[in-house]
């Protein structure tokens, strides 16, 4: 009887214990989560462009999107940005094929990086691109992309792209047309395209790329004129080569994705020394929540480039409420 009552003594003594171990465990606990509500890290979610390792050097087979996809996810990003001249087909089963490898990486492919321009005197011409670019947005719907970069085109006038780079992006006019020609003819084809963005459920996004894009005022007067909700701004920090923060601020509260440019090793056109902390505040006062899209364009490995951008972008875009 003895041996008994010694034993249920026991087990209540140490239910006891175990109670008041888990009230106080409850206590701390519970005393943690308001300290973690008072101070909750908030960030943008960050991808990567599969441009960012391939850069054109090379054939395209150097830098498979299947590779990217997988690269991306072991580090560390949350989404994906294709890059259509990157793609090794067009057809259904090897789109849905990378749909799938990206699911499974448990990235989401969130931007479609597309080459177009209507800067054309000839209507047919800009009657082709208006089609290619329709072809693009279809593109996107079965990949199930929900926005995709647009450019303006340029006027060609001063030779190849490194010509261009060399003198800022700027060049003269088509003799015998204007700007204002230009904007009528990029304004006039984009409005053509979106029907077609509305019912794919695909946000064109127009870059600051050169061209009448190469101002922050280019890009909003086309925006603007256009007028709908399936055109807005993909703003790249690399692109302004003047007055960045100024102008990337005018395109913030349009701006549905931010590609970051990175410059580890040295540009390959040239090198800017971008304030992250200050690009992500200008976002930040628009309330911009949506991704940011890493490409890098230095000449450092990209395997350890790529990584650190990751890093830098990421720091930058998060903070604490």
């Amino acid at each position: 009887m003895e041996y008994s009552n010694n034993r249920r003594n026991f087990i209540r003594n140490s239910t006891l214990t175990a109670l008041g171990l888990g009230l106080t465990t409850s206590h701390v606990s519970s005393s943690e989560n308001n300290i973690n509500k008072n101070v909750r890290p908030r960030r943008n979610r960050i991808g990567v462009s599969t441009y960012s390792f391939w850069q054109f050097n090379g054939p395209k087979s150097n830098a498979p999107i299947e590779d990217c996809i997988e690269k991306a996810a072991r580090m560390g990003f949350d989404g994906i940005e294709f890059l259509l001249r990157q793609m090794q087909s067009e057809e259904n089963s090897y789109l849905q094929k990378l749909k799938r490898q990206a699911f499974h990486a448990g990235l989401d492919i969130m931007g479609f990086s597309t080459h177009q321009g209507f800067i054309f005197p000839e209507k047919e011409k800009r009657n082709a691109e208006i089609q290619k670019t329709i072809h693009q947005i279809e593109l996107a719907y079965q990949l199930g992309i929900p926005t995709m970069r647009l450019n303006t085109g340029r006027w060609g006038t001063s030779g190849s792209f490194d010509d261009l780079m060399a003198n800022k992006g700027i060049e003269p006019t088509l003799e015998g047309y204007t700007e204002d020609d230009g904007f009528k003819w990029v304004i006039d084809a984009i409005e053509r395209c979106i029907p077609t963005a509305e019912k794919c459920g695909v946000v064109l996004g127009l870059e600051n790329h050169w061209g009448l894009g190469r101002t922050a005022e280019g890009v909003l007067k086309i925006v603007n004129a256009v007028n709908s909700p399936w055109l807005q701004v993909t703003s790249d920090t690399g692109n302004f080569l003047e007055n960045q923060y100024e102008q990337l601020e005018l395109m913030a509260p349009k701006t549905f994705l931010v590609q970051a440019k990175t410059y580890l090793g040295g540009g390959k056109w040239y090198t800017l020394d971008i304030d992250y902390p200050r690009v992500a505040e200008i976002f930040r006062k628009v309330n911009y929540k949506g991704y940011v899209s890493i490409e890098f364009e230095g000449n450092a490995d990209p395997m350890e480039a790529i990584p650190k951008s990751l890093e830098t972008v990421r720091d930058a875009f998060t903070w604490y409420e």
